[in-house]
């Protein structure tokens, strides 16, 4: 698959999530977030049952690349399911725009932690998520910037989907993404479950009032975009994907506009034009001058 290509999956699956935060928003009127995020994760592991069967069954046979694709779905399940829980209890204490705001500190922590280990990272990448980090910053924030204790939540929450992104970049190279999307969504669904028992024990009738949003992140926010995002990483690297997949807050405020009647002021429609504008250049082939020296 061309990388162009693989861009443009990335950029379905931000728009299959950021219209999943409205389904979000929705079911917390019925259910807690152990409950929502474990059964949207099992729902999304049965999605792909049919689908990952045929080559299941070949693979299956082959006990080092089945041992391979069970600790790497069990990697992502775990910062999946780990990132999504600590973003909930964050959202719970802080509002709703400054949650986004901080959980989209992973297009700077991402290219961050590469350079740590030694992978060297355009200057184009680097100004289109300053770029797209100033955008964020309109759209999500129309106050000032103050620390609360759901803060830490958030910023914990950033780190893990930064390792999320990282560990498929990781993990995606040789193996079937579907496959891995699959034990993803079961291992994250299991330990989210396991939570929904524990801290909430919801009943039938919650999860019968929430059955819209749910099935909408169950079936597309994970069974699809999930899974496109694992498959499209194998052709794209983590730091531009990033910034493909920040996209999804522009969507969710589009998406509260156009189903929840929400406005955007101004500075929130410059903030999604300045995101939009970053992942642009992130696409065209142009190379900002290189001040530093050669044996860098």
């Amino acid at each position: 698959m061309k990388e162009r290509n693989a861009v443009l999956l990335l950029l379905l699956t931000s728009f299959i999530w950021g219209l999943s935060f409205v389904a979000q928003s929705v079911s917390t009127e019925s259910i807690g977030a152990f409950t929502f995020n474990g059964i949207r994760m099992i729902l999304g592991a049965i999605v792909l049952i049919p689908f990952a069967a045929k080559t299941l069954k070949v693979h299956i046979k082959d006990k080092v690349y089945m041992k391979k694709m069970l600790k790497g779905g069990f990697l992502m399940g775990l910062f999946l399911g780990a990132a999504s829980m600590t973003q909930q209890i964050g959202i719970e204490t802080t509002d709703a725009g400054k949650a986004a705001f901080i959980t989209s500190l992973y297009m700077i922590i991402v290219p961050f932690i590469s350079r740590i280990f030694g992978k060297k990272i355009e200057k184009k990448i680097w100004f289109c998520a300053m770029i797209a980090l100033i955008g964020m910053y309109m759209l999500c924030l129309s106050g000032g910037m103050s620390i609360g204790r759901g803060d830490i939540f958030l910023v914990l929450c950033a780190i893990l989907f930064s390792c999320h992104i990282l560990v498929i970049e990781k993990v995606s190279k040789d193996s079937d993404g579907v496959e891995l999307s699959l034990f993803q969504f079961l291992f994250g669904g299991i330990m989210c479950s396991i939570g929904m028992l524990v801290f909430e024990r919801p009943d039938f009738q919650s999860i019968k009032e929430a059955s819209l949003p749910l099935a909408y992140a169950g079936f597309l926010s994970c069974g699809v975009a999930y899974t496109l995002q694992t498959v499209a990483q194998k052709y794209v690297q983590a730091t531009k994907a990033t910034l493909a997949l920040s996209l999804e807050s522009v969507w969710a405020a589009i998406g509260g506009a156009l189903i929840l009647s929400e406005r955007l002021s101004v500075n929130e429609i410059i903030g999604c034009a300045l995101v939009f504008l970053a992942v642009l250049l992130a696409q065209l082939d142009v190379h900002l001058p290189n001040t530093s020296s050669q044996s860098d």
